[in-house]
Parts: structure tokens; C-alpha cells; sequence
């Protein structure tokens, strides 16, 4: 079994040091959908939920979430991050709100958990500003669609 990167010998758990890796680009993109009855992603996209624009909270939320990853996840390194989009997509068809993050930083480390923390974030604010009008909203599945740069190299799914 190889060496897990965040135990010491002794197995006690420790920060990765990340001090002798390579800056690289490095960009991570997530994703995530809220399933909802058709009438609340109606009163959504008319920007008609009584708590305001529900979008511009969520993309807010998203990209400070990103920001706080490492506050937030144990032994994740605190990042400067260069770029954090948070973009919205809706399936009437469906009646589900699409969440997209994408991160970006020209660093040591990756940005995957950022990106995932940007869209769960954003989900969660969603959630919040609608649950008056359906507490039943569905959040998930969440996911890394892509990630690139960094030793281990691109991942897409």
C-alpha cells in the first residue's frame, strides 16, 4: 500500500508541504444540480423569491466559500486564487438549477476542493434563499468534471 499523504510516520495527520513543487496553471471545474418543483425554479428565474436575487447571493457565496476552502477543510492549503467563477444553468425541462464552478491559480497545489466547495456553497445558498417556498429541494450529486495542470495531470470526466 503507498504512503497516504496526509499522516506522518507516526500517523498522525499533517499538512502536505507543498514547498518543493513547481508552480503550474492549474484550473479545477465542479458541478452540481438542485432538483426542484417546477413552480419554485419558475419563481427563481423570475426573480420572484421574497429573499431577492438569488443568483447573485449564490455566485457571492460560491467564490467566498472558494476563498475559505482552507477555514473550512482540514489540512487544505490556503490558496491565492487567482480567478472563481460561479455560473448558473437552468433545465426547465427538468425542473433543476445546474451549479459550475470553475478555480484557477498558478501555484504548488490544485484547486479541485475549492471548485467543489464553491458549488456546495452555492447550492446551499440556493437552498436557503428558496426553502421557504420547498423545503423538499433536492442538492446533489456534486462532482470534479475537470481538473488540469499539476503532476498528476488533466482529469475530465
Amino acid at each position: 500500500m503507498s504512503q497516504l499523504s496526509h499522516l506522518d510516520s507516526s500517523g498522525a495527520a499533517h499538512m502536505v508541504d507543498v514547498s518543493g513543487k513547481a508552480d503550474s496553471v492549474r484550473i479545477a471545474k465542479a458541478e452540481g444540480s438542485l432538483s426542484m418543483k417546477p413552480e419554485t425554479l419558475r419563481l427563481i428565474l423570475a426573480g420572484q423569491l421574497k429573499k431577492g436575487d438569488v443568483f447573485a447571493a449564490a455566485r457571492i457565496a460560491g467564490i467566498q466559500a472558494a476563498k475559505k476552502c482552507s477555514d473550512l477543510i482540514p489540512l487544505c492549503h490556503p490558496l491565492m486564487l487567482a480567478s472563481v467563477k460561479v455560473d448558473f444553468e437552468p433545465d426547465e425541462a427538468n425542473s433543476c438549477l445546474k451549479v459550475t464552478a470553475e478555480c484557477k491559480i498558478t501555484g504548488p497545489t490544485g484547486v479541485e476542493m475549492e471548485a467543489l466547495t464553491a458549488v456546495s456553497i452555492a447550492a446551499l445558498t440556493i437552498y436557503d434563499m428558496a426553502k421557504a417556498v420547498e423545503k423538499g429541494i433536492v442538492i446533489g450529486p456534486i462532482r470534479l468534471v475537470e481538473k488540469s495542470g499539476g503532476k498528476s495531470g488533466d482529469y475530465s470526466l
